[in-house]
């Protein structure tokens, strides 16, 4: 009745818990989109069905996972969530009653640095994951992926917890990767040679976001610290285009 879809890359860490949260599945699909560590190993010991997807975008990763797909609903989990004992059966509920909408959005609780976070863009964060399968017709979008669904769109009403960064070293290892990302994207769309001002323009409009429209220091230290992380995720995005668009040069 059920697939459950992980995209992984190296989460040794953290797909075992993930899994364990997904044990009321009736397959776990592991898309590998890159894993050298133990990740596959520690999905197969759960009987998950490795898929490999690998120099994709998010989108094809989704995808990838949904053509593996054997049951008639499918849910998306990322390898830092957990579906919650109450969450798991409301989707039971769901899955099993023919009236059910065809999509469904899940509220997000976010654990940063080891607290739940409220401000700052954490607020009213909703993911939609769960699907009838026929309703989807596949995942657009580079790196924030989006769902085309048919059909109507309804809410859970209980809650995936999210373990976002657990510690500034992942933070930092996670900043690699998604800041050249993202650069490499804008250097593929013929973004504009980045000029000094650009870098003060966007860690500014970043900083009024967080810190005064978002209210990330509501958040305490945490909060605080998130925010200034995410100006410098805005920095660290356009000096890699720099320094992209200088070599091609």
């Amino acid at each position: 009745m059920l697939s459950s879809i992980v995209i992984s890359k190296n989460e040794g860490d953290m797909i075992g818990d993930c899994l364990l949260s997904l044990k009321f599945s009736d397959e776990t699909i592991i898309v590998d989109s890159g894993n050298t560590d133990a990740t596959n190993e520690i999905a197969k010991s759960f009987g998950a069905r490795i898929v490999s997807c690998k120099g994709g975008n998010f989108a094809e990763f989704r995808n990838t996972g949904l053509k593996a797909a054997r049951k008639a609903w499918v849910l998306y989990v990322d390898a830092d969530e957990r579906v919650t004992p109450l969450l798991k059966n409301e989707i039971e509920q769901i899955t099993s009653s023919p009236d059910s909408a065809p999509v469904y959005q899940i509220p997000r609780k976010n654990i940063y640095l080891g607290k739940e976070m409220h401000f700052g863009g954490w607020g009213g964060d909703r993911v939609i994951r769960l699907f009838k399968k026929s309703a989807l017709q596949g995942y657009k979008g580079q790196l924030h992926e989006q769902p085309i669904f048919t059909g109507g769109l309804k809410t859970t009403s209980h809650e995936i917890i999210h373990y976002s960064h657990r510690d500034l070293t992942s933070m930092l290892n996670k900043t690699l990767d998604f800041t050249a990302y993202e650069a490499r994207l804008r250097l593929a769309t013929g973004h504009p040679p980045v000029s000094w001002w650009r870098f003060l323009r966007v860690m500014f409009t970043e900083f009024w976001l967080r810190f005064v429209k978002l209210s990330a220091w509501r958040d305490g230290v945490e909060g605080v610290i998130d925010g200034i992380f995410q100006v410098f995720n805005s920095f660290v995005i356009y000096a890699r285009l720099w320094e992209m668009q200088s070599a091609k040069k």
